[in-house]
């Protein structure tokens, strides 16, 4: 198992198309993806005020396959040092609390102005953009991000996307990077 450990905001789990993508890519062991209790909420309520359609009896079975889909993803018991962080948004300290408590690398998020570097430098931690974080990924083991694309790519049943329907719905997602490196191997996502 990797030891490369990597907490995902609630804003990159919000919408599916990313967080599906972030689950593959998490599935391929290159690194142990971690969120918690708290982000589960924050993406569960951002979804339901913008898609009344959507029941939270349906998102709650979301969140429960999410923490079966690999082993230790929950991170627990990291209260104890919100009070303690200063961050511009008092509201994400839990995020930056789970990431030490878990010994998270990097956090992946949109909001990148609300965990500022010198924020975070003294515990080691990052955060980065989805783009900057798939990137870097692909430029380590472009085979592996791939392959988590391919996958994704064929769990899409309703509806099915071709490659250029599927990179398309990749970039709309902000992934821009990501998505002009996988172009340059369109074969690997058929």
């Amino acid at each position: 198992m990797a030891a490369f450990i990597v907490f995902y905001d609630a804003n990159v789990l919000y919408p599916a198309e990313l967080r599906n993508f972030l689950m593959h890519l998490a599935m391929t062991g290159m690194f142990r993806a971690k969120w918690s209790a708290d982000v589960h909420e924050e993406w569960i309520s951002s979804l339901l005020k913008n898609r009344p359609d959507l029941t939270r009896e349906r998102l709650e079975r979301t969140r429960q396959l999410m923490d079966k889909a690999a082993p230790d993803v929950l991170v627990t018991r990291y209260e104890h040092l919100i009070p303690g962080l200063v961050l511009p948004d008092e509201k994400d300290r839990h995020v930056l609390a789970a990431a030490i408590h878990c010994g998270a690398s990097v956090i992946v998020t949109f909001n990148l102005a609300d965990f500022p570097r010198e924020s975070l430098r003294e515990f080691g931690i990052e955060a980065q953009h989805p783009d900057e974080f798939i990137f870097n990924l692909f430029d380590l083991a472009p085979g592996r991000v791939i392959e988590a694309a391919a996958n994704h790519r064929s769990s899409l049943k309703n509806p099915p996307k071709n490659v250029d329907e599927y990179l398309a719905m990749l970039e709309a997602q902000g992934l821009t990077q990501t998505t002009s490196a996988l172009r340059e191997y369109m074969h690997g996502l058929n």
